[in-house]
Parts: C-alpha cells; sequence; structure tokens
C-alpha cells in the first residue's frame, strides 16, 4: 500500500502551493473505493472515527502511542504552548483567499489534528508538538480501474536536529505498527459503511 513519492508530487494539489517548507515522508494508498465525489464520506469517517476508524484498537499500536504520550509527558513535548496556535503558526495563514473563505473541514475527534481545508479532492489536517509541525493530506485520485480511491501523505517540518532525530528514531515503527494497523481499520470501516448505505 506504500506508494512512491512521485505519487503525491505529481499530482496538482493546492498543498504544494502553501508547504513548500515541509518534507514529505510516506504516501499511502487507502483501501477506499469509491465515485469521484466521495472524498467527503472519508473525511466524514476520519472525522467521526472512534477509535476503529484510526487504527487505535490494535494492540501494537495503542502500545506504541501510550509509550510516545508518556515520553511526551516526560519530557514536555506536548505543552499547551507547543502546538499549532503555540510554538508553530497554523497553515491555514498561509491560505489563499480562496481556500481560506471555503470549506475548511472537520477536526479529527481521536487525534490531535485540527483541519486547515478541504476541496472537493484534498483535504488537510494538521498537528504540531515540541517534536514537529505534522501535515496529514487525504487527495482522492483515481485507482486506474475505473474508480478512485482515498490517497494520504505524510508532510512534516522536524524541529531542529531534536526533531529530525526523533522522526527517524520513529520511522520503523510507523512503518511496522501505526500505519498498517491505522490503513487496515481505514479500509475496514469505509466497507461497513458502505454495506450500510447499499442495505438503507
Amino acid at each position: 500500500m506504500k506508494l512512491p513519492r512521485t505519487a503525491h508530487t505529481s499530482r496538482p494539489w493546492r498543498i504544494h502551493e502553501i508547504a513548500g517548507d515541509f518534507q514529505l515522508e510516506d504516501v499511502w494508498a487507502l483501501p477506499t473505493p469509491g465515485g469521484p465525489d466521495d472524498l467527503a464520506k472519508l473525511v466524514a469517517q476520519f472525522a467521526s472515527g472512534g477509535n476503529e476508524t484510526s487504527g487505535i484498537s490494535s494492540p501494537l499500536y495503542r502500545a506504541l502511542f501510550a509509550i510516545r504520550w508518556k515520553l511526551g509527558a516526560l519530557l514536555g513535548w506536548d505543552g499547551p504552548g507547543d502546538g499549532v496556535g503555540g510554538r508553530v503558526r497554523s497553515l491555514r495563514e498561509r491560505l489563499p483567499a480562496d481556500l481560506a473563505e471555503g470549506r475548511r473541514g472537520p477536526d479529527l475527534s481521536t487525534l490531535p489534528f485540527s483541519s486547515v481545508y478541504q476541496t472537493h479532492d484534498e483535504w488537510v489536517a494538521e498537528m504540531g508538538n515540541k517534536t514537529v509541525h505534522g501535515l496529514m493530506h487525504i487527495g482522492w485520485v483515481p485507482d486506474g480501474l475505473g474508480g478512485h480511491r482515498g490517497q494520504m501523505a505524510v508532510l512534516v517540518k522536524p524541529n531542529g536536529f531534536f526533531g529530525a532525530a526523533y522522526m527517524a528514531a520513529i520511522k520503523p515503527f510507523r512503518y511496522t505498527g501505526v500505519y498498517p494497523a491505522m490503513i487496515k481499520a481505514i479500509g475496514r470501516r469505509w466497507q461497513e459503511d458502505a454495506a450500510a448505505r447499499d442495505a438503507a
């Protein structure tokens, strides 16, 4: 499900206009087959969420994040002044007028991400702490088979050497635990919601 960087960089996303100083970490295909206008359904799923949608129901995911939040509390990574609007300025301050005046999109209920903007085929949410300013970009793309699906990119701006070292240290855990659990949960919830819609 991991995709080459060009799957993100080659598309005419609006995010390229406003986040040129962020590093592209990962690009993932999401198992969310649908029609050309279904991004809003996926965004609503992320926002209404619950633990199943975000992958938090995975024991490995829960264990990794319990360790992360404990370390954050001990080392002071997640103080109220360290996030978006504190240490880092919101990406919303960079938006061109059409995006700033358009749909913002919902904040996430189970993860510390706030929405930046939402268009017909693109949604961006951000988070920040003492280690990094991070973006989650969800795009809606043709799947090559006549349909469409979601695509997730993660972009980051590490906070100096410490932030870069932190991102390098957690990379194996993200690849082996966090993303697989999250993507499976997203796909499972998508299928459940599609079956419910079909039955209605």
